[in-house]
């Protein structure tokens, strides 16, 4: 912790980072919008001992572009984010904290998101998603209860387009580095009767990415209709995407770091001439529709009540080139030709998934004079069968093109129930309390997984206290349990043990016209964590394991300053030490108590800087900034596990044309990513396997690694038009 605090002294206060909310003259906070009562019941406030931040669908705008929401929160406090292709459009993903995003909670509108088998979010499923967020939240830490699985280094909600009362038209297009292409079609029928919205948006993003082949081709929807009356709100949303990205999930070396950054080996092989090919559709083919109804309604002057039935359909497999595979995994039988036994073939296969997922999730709000109660919860299903077939083959003696060759089915149940309550003592006392539980329950069949049949019952306790000094001064303090079941991945590891963790939060804000200033302090201690192990399965999913006891020690800084009427700085940093305790590894044969090492993936500094310059009303100019500190990719702090530190620098413009015509304005964009050009590579993976054949009778670890370079300079311009 010393080093880490020295970099805090020299970092001063230029680092500090995005407020959680925008400068206000007190912490009374803002009024609630009528649609923010869909995540009411998973959303905090100021009054809250909890730690969070905000971002709205204006402060998203001028950088949205056409890359994805983990991309756009890359400024937030402890946030990194990485990105397959390396441009930020396709596989994108977050980390918090260190935790990555198997350990973040995200829901839309309050319905789990998080695909419920793997726990991981792919944003790909529902490209320029951006473009239909009102706004979102991410709480840090444990959180307040919420639905789906819990979290383990965040929570992230995203509330949708909010009602409109006035009808409007939108059409935006921007182009950029890489072939990027974004355009959108963007409407609402504004109030219709006094009660009645309709609006909806179309997308279509395609890029060729910045790795070799990394291209993608994505399409996605949104379409709302709501019912609104004085005690009433109801909404009925339709949305998904098609998603058609060419894999880049395997990384690189580090040889080949140095000497061709851009290669991808997905789908190389050799052909008969004995040249070096690639196979023109090695990718990711899936669709995702989304479901919801949602029904919220004023009950009395203290009472009201949510409920939400949702439904989502996904389909999709990605198609691999296999050169001289083995008949046995397939189930061919060998045969001869002139002589010769023949039990390999090229080969092209999809693995399929194809799932379903269903439930609801409801919340009973009560509030009146110093008491904020909610009762919720829910109860949701997921159903997700994993097949694989061959679609063409060189050589086979049985089977039929076509024919599964593994067929394995999950299901996974989930019902929670919460009470949280906030209630005010006198004018500067608040106390909270929350208790959830949880049961889950999973079976499983597959030759990955082997047999499961597990029930998880957890109980989540937490409370807190806040303290309202007077109107700019805010401090709380929180503890939190957490309990978290394996997710699918982690079984291909054994007999993976469900994980609980301690969280401790203690934090000051302060609140004026022209400077607000978040700082927390966290201890999160684990008890059998399942840390990544920097090792990727089969299809390139990270893998996990127990590490026993565990803890992150942090600190997180962030501010809002408000320079004149010109000028503002939004800058954050995040301090941690994150050790797993007494970490035992397997070396060279021997059992070995390595002490506290670094766990995986945590950099022990995270830090940023929005700089905003606005000459006028109508233009806006930013200077972004990201630092990220040295971590590691895995858990023996091995020098090959090393993901050294970068620095990232972004430009952002937007410029508003207002008119006086059918067209009511025309907004224009522009983003220059990395300006200055670094070579930044913010993800890889690790590994170690034990030889014993090049020696014999002794036995070697020998390590591995991969690496993810992200693109150097690139740019997007767009420009938006409203009618």
């Amino acid at each position: 912790m010393k080093t880490i605090f020295t970099t805090f002294a020299l970092c001063g206060l230029a680092l500090i980072g995005s407020a959680q909310e925008k400068p206000t003259d007190s912490l009374q906070g803002k009024k609630i919008v009528l649609d923010e009562v869909l995540v009411q019941a998973i959303r905090v406030t100021k009054e809250f001992p909890i730690t969070f931040s905000n971002l709205d669908k204006d402060e998203i705008a001028p950088r949205n572009l056409g890359q994805d929401i983990p991309v756009l929160m890359n400024f937030l406090p402890g946030v990194v984010t990485t990105s397959d292709a390396g441009a930020g459009i396709g596989y994108t993903s977050i980390r918090v904290r260190g935790s990555d995003a198997t350990r973040v909670n995200v829901t839309i509108n309050g319905v789990p998101y998080n695909d419920a088998e793997s726990q991981g979010t792919f944003w790909v499923n529902m490209p320029d998603f951006a473009s239909s967020t009102e706004s979102l939240q991410l709480q840090r830490g444990v959180g307040t209860s919420t639905n789906g699985a819990s979290a383990f280094g965040a929570s992230l909600n995203l509330l949708t387009d909010a009602f409109s009362n006035e009808a409007y038209a939108r059409i935006s297009s921007s182009v950029g580095s890489f072939n990027t292409l974004r355009n959108n079609l963007k409407f609402s029928t504004g109030l219709l009767n006094d009660h009645v919205e309709i609006s909806g948006r179309l997308s279509r993003i395609t890029s060729d990415g910045y790795i070799d082949r990394a291209s993608s081709e994505l399409e996605s929807y949104f379409l709302q209709g709501a019912y609104k009356d004085e005690n009433t709100l109801i909404k009925a949303l339709l949305f998904g995407g098609h998603e058609v990205t060419y894999q880049s999930w395997f990384g690189i070396d580090a040889e080949t770091l140095r000497t061709n950054r851009t290669f991808n080996p997905a789908g190389i092989y050799t052909d008969e001439n004995g040249a070096t090919q690639f196979y023109d559709r090695e990718e990711d083919n899936y669709k995702q529709d989304h479901f919801q109804l949602h029904w919220n309604e004023k009950i009395s002057s203290t009472w009201s009540s949510n409920i939400a039935l949702h439904y989502t359909r996904g389909r999709g497999y990605f198609e691999q080139f296999r050169e001289d595979d083995d008949f046995e995994t397939y189930g061919y039988e060998p045969f001869a030709i002139d002589g010769e036994e023949i039990n390999t073939t090229d080969l092209i296969r999809r693995r399929w998934l194809v799932n379903d997922f269903y439930g609801t999730v409801l919340s009973l709000n009560h509030q009146k004079e110093n008491l904020d109660l909610i009762i919720g919860g829910g109860y949701n299903v997921y159903k997700g069968d994993h097949f694989g077939e061959v679609i063409w083959t060189q050589f086979a003696n049985s089977g039929v093109i076509g024919d599964r060759y593994y067929d394995d089915n999950s299901t996974r149940t989930d019902f929670n129930g919460y009470v949280k309550a906030n209630y005010k003592l006198d004018g500067k006392w608040s106390i909270f309390a929350d208790m959830q539980y949880r049961s889950v329950g999973y079976e499983a069949n597959g030759e990955d997984t082997g047999l499961v049949d597990d029930t998880f019952n957890f109980f989540n306790p937490k409370a807190g206290v806040t303290f309202n000094m007077n109107p700019n001064n805010n401090f709380y303090f929180s503890y939190a349990v957490a309990n978290r079941e394996p997710n699918r991945n982690d079984y291909e590891n054994g007999n993976p043990k469900p994980e609980r963790l301690n969280d401790f939060e203690l934090g000051w804000r302060y609140v004026s016209p022209d400077f607000q200033l978040n700082t927390n302090l966290y201890y999160m201690r684990y008890q059998d964590q399942l840390v990544l192990t920097g090792e990727l399965n089969d299809v390139g999913a990270p893998l996990r394991a127990n590490v026993g006891d565990s803890y992150r020690l942090g600190l997180e800084i962030d501010a809002t300053i408000t320079l004149g009427d010109k000028f503002s700085l939004r800058p954050n940093i995040a301090l941690s030490d994150n050790r797993n305790i007494d970490f035992v590894f397997q070396r060279d044969g021997t059992l070995q108590d390595l002490g506290n090492t670094n766990i995986a993936y945590s950099p022990n500094v995270v830090a940023g800087n929005i700089l905003s310059f606005l000459p006028n009303e109508n233009l806006q100019l930013s200077l972004l900034s990201k630092f990220v500190g040295k971590q590691y990719m895995g858990n023996i702090d091995s020098e090959a596990s090393i993901l050294e530190s970068y620095w990232q620098t972004d430009f952002n413009v937007q410029y508003v044309i207002e008119t006086n015509s059918f067209v009511k304005s025309i907004v224009l964009s522009g983003l220059v990513n990395n300006i200055l050009d670094a070579d930044i590579v913010s993800n890889g993976y690790f590994f170690t396997y034990d030889d014993d054949f090049s020696n014999p009778g002794t036995i070697t670890t020998i390590e591995g690694n991969g690496f993810y370079p992200q693109a150097g300079i690139n740019f997007l311009i767009g420009a938006t038009i409203n009618f």
